[in-house]
């Protein structure tokens, strides 16, 4: 009589003189895409350059995409630091103050709040951080009402970028395995925009993905893998459906 052994993942079974031999594999199971094991060097020599990062081991856990608890108390500090102080620049308009001194003002507070700000870059308020320190944006970047930079990874912009109303980069993620959201465990991967790139409005750029250089995603777009340079790329998942110039290739 046959008997029906039933598999877990990292085993296989055999038939050998009618007994049912049940090979356990040791080797550890594939980890989820984008996971990590060990810290980043290069991730974290880059925070080192930038404001206001509350340096802790968990941390450096956190911006090198190895799971981490977001309830360590440098953690939480720090993102109580930001939430006070986005507050304060989303709700900042003093009446009769100029256009050009509103500017002046908010690029001082966000200057304040966030890794790096690049030359004349600006923000249109309301804008949503998770701990601000890991947003850093080159010169000329431009975003639009109600963006989100949920940067528990690095989030690193180039220069002259622009965002449509309603973008979304979103550094966070979990894992699928229901046991370790219950142990309180989370990852995060970084987002990297090159320079000259254009995200409409709503556009939602998931962890881990880079986008190149002078590269269109359509409004609306879900961005779930990385996007080559000088492409132009829109949907559910996002896919490339053109290419433009380089202008600098002449």
């Amino acid at each position: 009589m046959a008997l029906h052994v039933p598999l877990v993942p990292g085993t296989s079974r055999c038939k050998c003189l009618g007994f049912i031999i049940v090979i356990i594999d040791l080797r550890p199971l594939p980890m989820p895409s984008g996971r990590q094991f060990e810290l980043s060097e290069t991730e974290i020599a880059k925070s080192k350059k930038l404001n206001h990062v509350p340096h802790c081991d968990d941390y450096d856990k956190m911006i090198s995409s190895v799971g981490y608890h977001e309830f360590e108390p440098p953690l939480v500090k720090a993102r109580h630091h930001i939430h006070v102080a986005q507050k304060k620049y989303n709700e900042y308009f003093p009446e009769d103050i100029s256009a050009d001194q509103l500017r002046k003002d908010r690029t001082a507070l966000l200057e304040g709040m966030v890794g790096h700000v690049g030359k004349n870059s600006y923000i249109e308020a309301p804008v949503f951080f998770d701990y601000g320190c890991n947003f850093s944006c080159g010169e000329d970047f431009v975003a639009d009402y109600n963006c989100v930079f949920l940067d528990c990874a690095l989030i690193t912009i180039g220069d002259r970028v622009i965002m449509g109303p309603g973008v979304k980069l979103i550094t966070a993620t979990h894992d699928v395995e229901v046991q370790t959201r219950r142990d309180g465990v989370e990852y995060a991967q970084p987002i990297n925009i090159g320079d000259d790139c254009w995200l409409g409005s709503a556009v939602q750029v998931m962890p881990g993905v880079t986008i190149g250089n002078g590269s269109t995603i359509g409004a609306g777009s879900i961005v779930t893998k990385d996007i080559p340079p000088y492409s132009v790329a829109m949907g559910v998942p996002a896919k490339v459906t053109g290419t433009v110039q380089n202008p600098d290739s002449n």
